[in-house]
């Protein structure tokens, strides 16, 4: 899975924007400004492709075992409820795609009602 496709599926669910708003390396996907994706850059561009998505903290747990060393919790993110996924080619798209739609699932169930009813 190329940057591409992960921007272009990221960018495609319904309300969601890009932003930079920690540095210019890091690319933040966020619904209403709430964050369910980031990528670093920088570490893409090195050769280390990772996308951070938000998840149940019990379902991460699961992926991370299932998933030892691909799936890991997420960088500089609270760990309970996000995880890193490594992109090397052992996880195949069809589930990498499941994750950021569960990522975005997540963070508009956390959403104020208020906010769930603009989508």
């Amino acid at each position: 899975m190329d940057i591409e496709q992960l921007h272009n599926y990221c960018l495609g669910k319904h309300k969601a924007t890009e932003d930079f708003p920690f540095d210019a390396d890091t690319l933040v996907f966020k619904v209403l400004g709430k964050m369910f994706a980031l990528i670093s850059l920088e570490k893409w561009e090195a050769g280390q492709k990772a996308i951070s998505l938000k998840c149940n903290p019990e379902y991460a747990i699961e992926l991370r075992e299932q998933y030892d060393g691909i799936i890991v919790p997420g960088f500089h993110l609270n760990n309970k409820h996000w995880n890193t996924v490594y992109l090397n080619g052992e996880i195949p798209v069809s589930m990498v795609l499941e994750l950021i739609d569960h990522s975005y699932d997540m963070v508009v169930k956390a959403m104020p009602k208020k906010l769930r009813e603009q989508l």
